[in-house]
């Protein structure tokens, strides 16, 4: 996931308006500002542990995972295996009811979570914690799979599949009809609607600002940033009204396609894009092969010895599990939004899908990013890590990744802008359904409310090519996370559920009542 300012990923540069535009901005940041703050302040407060201080929210998310990990005897280990036969299509009945396969709900969840998380925030995870903080990203990134194994079982055991075959699914509707059987009588559906319209609110509203508007922001910065600024004829704020329609276009003519454009946009998308990466960090680890010993060495030690300054091991554990929580979101509940379409009639058959998001998310890729940074080990990270302990700002976390690029060759940054643009427009595509979704939700299903939707969704992809609106941003994040404290309120109470269906596929995997096909 990308996000827009400093309690996410720290230190993301915007692309920055002049004139009219920059008073259209300003007057609106005015405005926005003092509630903006506000939230931000009640869902990124801190709290002190041990001497260091986080925000509350990471607690929350990481307590969750770990419980969910062990009332479930850790399956996100033990079945893993059968995730990867279900992703491969052995036991997908084509005929069952759903919209896309398990490789495609996959493939557009992850487009959704892989983002500039992966690269900013964990150039600066490693530049604030050290090199140990790598090892709790991961630890992080192994509990998530838990919580996204609950949350996704939920959203397929909930869903509401139409007459046209279409799915809607998620925390509105898991919230909204899984509350009450738990909880019988007036209480439980009354908490279970609040909290279902809370959800939607708060997903329509992410999707809007922080998953389409600041990644078409971030897009055409990255552009401008690569060609020198050269706008041509055109200016700065004329090239990015022409780059935000085009990018509508390309963004609209797959969401108006639905779930099953999409997949089949991310299927290709999502592999091309980890493939692009993961080799460039491949190629800049295989330069530098032989401090690969010593960068794991340094990995592991630092993360139960760091170095004086960065707030002992506690302080590393937290550097750590907040990028990690923060990248793949794990008990934010949006992943199940595409999960719940695909073609299944078991529901824990996507749960064991989904909780390979956050292994190949913060597991692969997130490593792959921190190693590649510790490895190259550049003068600018060091100095960045001695300016930090200094108590200075922290750099932008996509530099110290691109730095990192360049140890190999020149031009390699290039690769690094590639990937930062593939990503961008993957995560637009995936909040645009989510926020549709959502949309549906709350406005009632139809076609008219379907279209009407699309073109909001296409002109604030222009709006955000040329406006930064950072405060609205920063009020979309702390909106994003406040929404995992009710749904992982939600997932506490319907854990029994997940234990019944869980039970229930691996008793039909026994008794052989579901067989293997071949693959789809």
């Amino acid at each position: 996931m990308t996000y827009s300012t400093s309690p996410p990923d720290g230190g993301l540069v915007l692309a920055a308006e002049s004139g009219a535009l920059a008073d259209i901005e300003n007057a609106i940041n005015s405005v926005f500002d003092p509630i903006s703050e506000g939230f931000s302040d009640i869902v990124f407060g801190k709290i002190t542990v041990f001497g260091v201080t986080f925000p509350w929210i990471v607690a929350w998310l990481v307590i969750a995972a770990a419980v969910f990990t062990v009332v479930f005897g850790f399956v996100q280990f033990r079945a893993f295996k059968l995730s990867i036969d279900l992703v491969r299509g052995k036991y997908t009945d084509p005929k069952e009811p759903g919209e896309i396969n398990h490789f495609q709900a996959l493939a557009s969840a992850l487009s959704g979570t892989v983002g500039l998380g992966n690269i900013a925030g964990v150039g600066v995870a490693v530049t604030i914690g050290g090199a140990g903080a790598t090892f709790w990203m991961i630890v992080c990134g192994l509990l998530g799979m838990a919580t996204k194994f609950v949350e996704c079982t939920l959203g397929v055991k909930y869903r509401e599949i139409a007459a046209d075959g279409t799915v809607s699914g998620g925390p509105m509707h898991y919230l909204r009809k899984g509350i009450p059987e738990r909880i019988p009588g007036a209480f439980g559906a009354v908490l279970g609607k609040v909290l279902a319209v809370l959800a939607a609110v708060m997903i329509l509203f992410f999707a809007i600002a922080g998953g389409n508007m600041f990644q078409a922001n971030q897009t055409f910065a990255q552009l401008r940033d690569v060609t020198g600024g050269d706008t041509g004829w055109l200016g700065s704020d004329g090239a990015a009204l022409v780059f935000g329609i085009l990018l509508a276009v390309i963004i609209g003519a797959v969401i108006i396609g639905g779930i099953k454009s999409i997949g089949a946009v991310t299927s290709r998308l999502v592999p091309a894009m980890a493939v692009i990466y993961v080799t460039a960090c491949l190629i800049v680890i295989g330069v530098n092969i032989d401090s690969v010993p010593t960068a794991v060495g340094e990995i592991v030690s630092g993360a139960f010895t760091p170095e004086a300054g960065f707030g002992g091991m506690i302080g590393v554990l937290i550097v750590g599990f907040q990028r990690a929580a923060f990248s793949n979101e794990a008990g934010l509940g949006s992943a199940p939004i595409a999960h719940s379409a695909v073609r299944t009639k078991h529901p824990a058959t996507e749960g064991l899908v989904a909780l390979l998001e956050p292994f190949i998310d913060t597991v692969i890729v997130c490593t792959m990013t921190a190693l590649t940074i510790v490895i190259a080990k550049t003068q600018f990270w060091v100095d960045a890590q001695q300016q930090v302990l200094a108590g200075g700002e922290t750099p932008d976390g996509v530099t110290v990744t691109s730095e990192s690029f360049a140890t190999v060759l020149p031009w390699f940054p290039y690769v690094l802008t590639l990937a930062v643009a593939m990503f961008a427009i993957s995560t637009i595509i995936t909040w645009g359904y989510y926020g549709q979704r959502a949309w549906l939700f709350l406005f009632g299903k139809g076609k008219t409310s379907e279209r009407i939707y699309n073109v909001v969704f296409c002109l604030f992809t222009v709006v955000g090519s040329v406006l930064t609106l950072g405060s609205v941003l920063n009020f979309a994040d702390a909106v994003l996370f406040a929404l995992a404290l009710f749904n992982i309120i939600g997932l506490y109470i319907m854990v029994p559920v997940v234990k019944r269906e869980l039970a229930s596929y691996r008793e039909k995997l026994r008794t052989g009542e579901v067989r293997k096909f071949e693959k789809v």
